[in-house]
C-alpha cells in the first residue's frame, strides 16, 4: 500500500503534470531554479539535466530518490547518492530513437548541402549503447561500412565486433559520438583525437557537450568536413565562436521527439511507482491518440541519395532548428522547453 509521498519535479518534463496528484503532494520547479529550501522536505525528485542534484543540493535533505527522465547521469553526482543512500534510477534509451533521426538527417542535410557522395562511406560509431546501437542498425541498412568502438563493451564482449578509437579515427569518412560523460570520456575530442582523422571526415557531436575539446575542435575545423553540434561546452553559455563555424549547430535537442519524451517521463514515474509501491502508475505510459504524433516507418531500399536526403530532410527538417539556434543563441535554455516535439522514424 502506498503512502503519500513529497515530489519535487522540474516543470519542463513532459506528460507529467496530473500523474502523480492522486497519490502524492508534488511541486513543479524550473530544473534550473530547484534550491535545497525546494526540497528539504521531499521524498522524490523528478528532474532533467539542468537540476545539478550534489551535496550543496542534497545534504539535508529528505531525498531518498532522483528519478531523471534522461539518459545521462552526469548532472547527478553518483558517488555521493550511493554514500547516503539516495537510490538514482536514469530513463535508458529512452531518446535513441530521436538521436539516430537526428544523425541521418544532419547527415544527408550536409551532405546535400556540400555536394559530398556517401555511397561506400564508412561511419564510425564512437560509445554503441541504446543510441549507438539504433545509428548503427540505420547505418547497415542504409548501405554504410560501420566501425564501432566501445572499451567497455569490448572488454565485456570480445573484441571481434569493435576497433580501436585510434583505427576508427584514422579509418571513417564520418565520425559520431555517442559515449556517456564521465572521467573516461572528459575532452576525449582533443588535439590528437582530431589529428588522427582524415580530411574532409564528418564530425558528429550528439552526446555530452564535455566529450569535446571545444578549442580543439575550433583548431581543426579547417581539416575536417562538416560538422555537426547539438552539444556543448558550459551549457546553457554555448561558444558563438564555434555556433558560426559549424555546418549545423542545434541547442541539445537531438533525442526531443515525442517518443523519447513520452519513454523519459514514463520512466521516471514507473521508477517512483515501484519504489513507493502506487500500483495503479507501475505501467504509467502517456497516451498517444493523434496519428501526427505516431512514429513513422520508412522503406528507403532502392533510392538513391538524394532521394533518402528528401525523405529524412521531409520528415525533420533540420535546418529550420539551426536556424532557429543561430538567430538566438542566448535563448538556449528557451529553445528546449517550447521545443515542438517531432514524431521518430524506424525502418525494419
Amino acid at each position: 500500500m502506498y503512502r503519500r509521498i513529497r515530489i519535487v519535479a522540474d516543470s519542463n518534463i513532459p506528460f507529467l503534470e496530473g500523474v502523480f496528484e492522486p497519490y502524492a503532494d508534488i511541486a513543479y520547479i524550473d530544473g534550473k531554479d530547484i534550491t535545497r529550501k525546494d526540497i528539504t522536505n521531499a521524498d522524490v525528485m523528478i528532474i532533467r539535466t539542468r537540476t545539478r542534484c550534489n551535496r550543496e543540493l542534497l545534504h539535508g535533505t529528505k531525498v531518498s530518490l532522483i528519478a531523471t527522465a534522461t539518459i545521462g547521469t552526469d548532472h547527478i553526482d553518483m558517488q555521493y547518492c550511493r554514500d547516503n543512500g539516495i537510490r538514482v534510477y536514469n530513463a535508458q534509451g529512452c531518446n535513441a530513437g530521436g538521436v539516430m533521426q537526428y544523425v541521418f538527417s544532419a547527415l544527408y542535410g550536409t551532405a546535400s548541402r556540400n555536394a559530398i557522395k556517401l555511397d561506400g562511406a564508412t561511419l564510425g560509431i564512437i560509445g554503441v549503447g541504446n543510441v549507438g546501437k539504433k545509428v548503427e542498425h540505420m547505418a547497415r541498412y542504409l548501405g554504410f561500412n560501420v566501425l564501432k568502438c566501445d572499451p567497455p563493451r569490448a572488454a565485456k564482449e570480445g573484441p571481434e565486433e569493435f576497433v580501436s578509437m585510434e583505427y576508427l579515427l584514422a579509418s571513417s569518412n564520418i565520425v559520431t559520438m555517442h559515449t556517456p560523460l564521465d572521467e573516461s570520456t572528459f575532452k576525449m575530442a582533443d588535439r590528437d583525437f582530431f589529428s588522427l582523422m582524415k580530411p574532409g571526415t564528418f564530425f558528429i557531436n550528439a552526446s555530452r557537450g564535455e566529450v569535446v575539446d571545444e578549442q580543439a575542435l575550433i583548431e581543426a575545423i579547417p581539416k575536417l568536413g562538416p560538422v555537426i553540434i547539438d552539444t556543448w561546452n558550459n551549457e546553457p553559455d554555448v561558444n558563438k565562436e564555434l555556433i558560426e563555424m559549424v555546418d549545423i549547430a542545434t541547442p541539445h535537442i537531438a533525442g526531443y521527439s515525442f517518443q523519447g519524451k513520452q519513454n523519459g517521463t514514463a520512466s521516471a514515474v514507473r521508477a517512483v511507482a515501484r519504489q513507493f509501491d502506487i500500483l495503479g502508475l507501475y505501467h504509467f505510459f502517456p497516451t498517444n491518440d493523434l496519428p501526427e504524433h505516431q512514429p513513422i516507418r520508412l522503406d528507403l531500399k532502392g533510392k538513391n541519395q538524394g532521394e533518402i536526403t528528401a525523405v529524412f530532410q521531409y520528415n525533420y527538417p533540420i535546418f529550420t532548428d539551426d536556424f532557429m539556434f543561430r538567430m538566438d543563441p542566448d535563448n538556449f535554455e528557451r529553445m528546449r522547453s517550447e521545443y515542438q516535439y517531432r514524431r521518430e522514424i524506424y525502418v525494419d
